[in-house]
């Protein structure tokens, strides 16, 4: 399985605060079948402005560190970017980080309560230039909650959807888990990840969830969630 969003890479946003604890989150996700992590920190948010030098850094420091510990997982660089003004250009520049570093994928975080003026015209200019959105743990935007159809909206201009693990699990929030449950009966869920910041609250699993996930639209497109989406995008490669 392949997991594109986590909050890994030790001190640099508000996931492990050491090297060690990024090493026992890596441990789990392995031995839940994670072969594959994107390291996604905060960037462009107004708290965390993790920049891609420095990210870049610390995924081969935590590469070195699985390698020497023999722990079977790797680490692709990549960003959860807040949604602004001049992200394009932002890109362009390679002042922020795409999916592994290949400049076609970005995984955007929109305001948990609202959703701005323009966001359609936001990812209308992304896809122009060449870049598509993945929308982060949609299920946990109160807009999207309350009217899930915008999702759909949103999908049709050309964002791909990602929802957190836990919101499939017995520790789900219920208005969170409702609509997860809406996006996967509707096909508006593109990836399955875990979030991750900590083993605390939301550990990096992906199984529990595909189990749930199953049950709803069935096994194979559930796993695809997990491993086909994530493996294509990290290749460069769009998803029909």
């Amino acid at each position: 399985m392949i997991d594109i969003h986590a909050h890994i890479l030790p001190a640099i946003d508000d996931g492990p605060e050491t090297i060690e604890e990024s090493i026992e989150l890596c441990k789990v996700a392995a031995n839940d079948g994670i072969k594959t992590i994107v390291a996604t920190p905060h960037s462009k948010d107004g708290v965390y402005e993790s920049k891609s030098v420095e990210i870049l850094k610390a995924v081969d420091t935590l590469n070195s560190q699985l390698k020497e510990n023999q722990i079977d997982v790797k680490i692709l660089p990549g960003a959860e970017i807040h949604i602004s003004e001049g992200l394009v250009e932002s890109i362009k520049n390679a002042d922020v980080l795409t999916i592994n570093n290949g400049g076609k994928f970005i995984l955007f975080e929109l305001p948990f309560v609202f959703i701005p003026p323009g966001t359609d015209k936001f990812i209308f200019n992304l896809m122009s230039n060449g870049v598509v959105p993945i929308i982060a743990h949609a299920e946990r935007i109160t807009a999207f909650q309350r009217k899930p159809e915008l999702v759909d909206q949103m999908v049709k201009i050309g964002a791909r959807v990602q929802i957190n693990a836990n919101c499939l699990t017995k520790r789900a929030n219920r208005g969170e888990r409702k609509c997860a449950e809406w996006l996967l009966k509707k096909g508006l869920v593109h990836f399955i990840a875990s979030d991750t910041h900590s083993l605390r609250g939301r550990p990096p699993i992906l199984s529990e969830a595909v189990r749930s996930a199953s049950r709803i639209i069935g096994e194979e497109k559930a796993m695809a969630l997990v491993c086909h989406n994530p493996e294509q995008i990290i290749n460069g490669l769009d998803i029909y």
